[in-house]
């Protein structure tokens, strides 16, 4: 992996664009740090040293941890790729209940600009709606239970209006650094900006474990943490390869195919985003019950009781299982969406492929979603257990609780993917400049 850098480093072009790639993310970063107009910037500082270790953001503790702790310093990046995320995964979501959805997808480069356009829109209208929810929390007070002091220095409509076209105008930004990065850089521009943030807080949370728990028990939150990383990269690499032979055919006098190749399947196939989908819904009924009511901790409804004891708390074991079983549901339920085995039979039949031993067309299709079936269930498994591996250890955690720690869960996972892919994405650029300059 370090030799694929330094030879990148040495490739002019390849140069240029890691170049390009970190010097947007250094301003992702800056921005993030950039307290928005009309915050008390040093009131919101307090109000979060006095809060840590407790569960007060525990409902922003995902959209903080992507964010790299903007969320709850109000910075003008604080709403951060969230938005983009959820708009993305709402579109792909929409390609199989609306057919003009599904029509774009199938007209190739054409079709997908449309799509990521009308990604954009519906980025910027969640972008309006999360600013102004977290806008209104932060005025009521809600946004750090158990602090007094008052974070929106000026509460007047003209002032929270300000500030939420601030986090929108950031919001837009940052989707725009994300998709100069992938056309620019080296790829992968939002998980790149999502690693950034991740990768900010790690030496914050060392930090804040080390002077809390002491050498003895940050050594082995290291050597745990080498541990879990070993385990994810050694599940995501996992991949069934089915095998896949193309027969040959004449077109014109020229013969084609003949060819062996295989398909492969990873036993992650839906990534981290179950684990997103689950978050948000546990997330959602707190922050209802929070804009519902302004007096919650004073006077909590038995509704509201049942939400602050059992869905809030990440180290209660009813959380911890409704969380675990979220993961499974979403999972079979991202990769029932996003892989068609109809399309890819329909697929190799057209070119024709088969896979040895199966019929082309519905068997193969039949035999697709047997194999699906059953590699999704480890994959979804083992998503939960690093999901819910933190909620496990809230106690050895800093200040951030389960979420926060840089060193397991949803921060590991998509460290170790993106890291993955951002690697891949470099080798096979450096293969094809060694390709090319073997030709000349």
């Amino acid at each position: 992996m370090l030799s694929a850098f330094v030879s990148a480093f040495r490739t002019p072009d390849l140069r240029r664009k890691i170049l390009f790639t970190l010097g947007l993310v250094a301003l992702y970063r800056f921005g993030a740090a950039l307290p928005s107009p009309g915050v008390d910037y040093k009131n919101v500082k307090a109000c979060i040293d006095q809060v840590s270790g407790g569960d007060s953001a525990g409902i922003y503790q995902l959209i903080n941890l992507f964010s790299g702790g903007a969320l709850l310093h109000l910075s003008v990046f604080a709403i951060g790729i969230m938005p983009y995320i959820t708009a993305s995964i709402i579109v792909q979501l929409l390609t199989v209940v609306i057919p003009r959805f599904e029509e774009l997808r199938k007209e190739g480069q054409s079709g997908q600009a449309k799509m990521t356009q009308y990604t954009r829109y519906l980025s910027i209208a969640l972008a309006i709606l999360q600013a102004t929810g977290l806008v209104a929390l932060a005025a009521r007070g809600q946004l750090l239970q158990g602090c007094e002091q008052d974070i929106i220095a000026d509460e007047s409509i003209f002032g929270l209006i300000i500030i939420v076209l601030v986090m929108t105008a950031g919001a837009a930004m940052v989707m725009w650094f994300g998709e100069l990065i992938t056309e620019r850089g080296v790829g992968n521009g939002m998980s790149l900006l999502i690693f950034a943030g991740i990768a900010s807080r790690i030496p914050s949370e060392g930090k804040g474990i080390l002077d809390s728990r002491g050498g003895l028990v940050f050594g082995l939150v290291c050597v745990a943490a080498l541990a879990i990383v070993t385990a994810v990269v050694f599940v995501e690499q996992g991949q069934r390869r089915i095998p896949v032979q193309y027969a040959k055919r004449m077109v014109g006098r020229k013969m084609y195919g003949g060819s062996s190749t295989y398909l492969p399947l990873k036993v992650n196939q839906a990534g981290v985003i179950p684990v997103i989908f689950a978050s948000s819904l546990l997330y959602l009924p707190n922050l209802v019950a929070q804009l519902t009511n302004s007096n919650t901790a004073a006077n909590p409804s038995w509704w509201q009781k049942i939400i602050q004891q059992y869905l809030v708390n990440p180290g209660n074991p009813v959380y911890i299982a409704i969380y675990f079983g979220l993961i499974v549901f979403f999972t079979y339920f991202y990769v029932a969406i996003t892989f068609n085995p109809e399309e890819r039979a329909d697929e190799m039949k057209k070119f024709g492929g088969f896979i040895p031993g199966i019929r082309p067309g519905r068997p193969t299709a039949d035999y697709l979603q047997h194999v699906l079936s059953r590699i999704t269930l480890p994959g979804s498994i083992y998503l939960g257990i690093v999901a819910v591996l933190p909620n496990l250890f809230l106690d050895i955690g800093s200040s951030g609780g389960a979420q926060n720690l840089p060193f397991g869960g949803t921060a590991v996972l998509i460290m170790v993917s993106v890291g993955l892919d951002t690697v891949k994405q470099i080798e096979s650029q450096l293969m094809q400049r060694n390709y090319e300059g073997f030709l000349k």
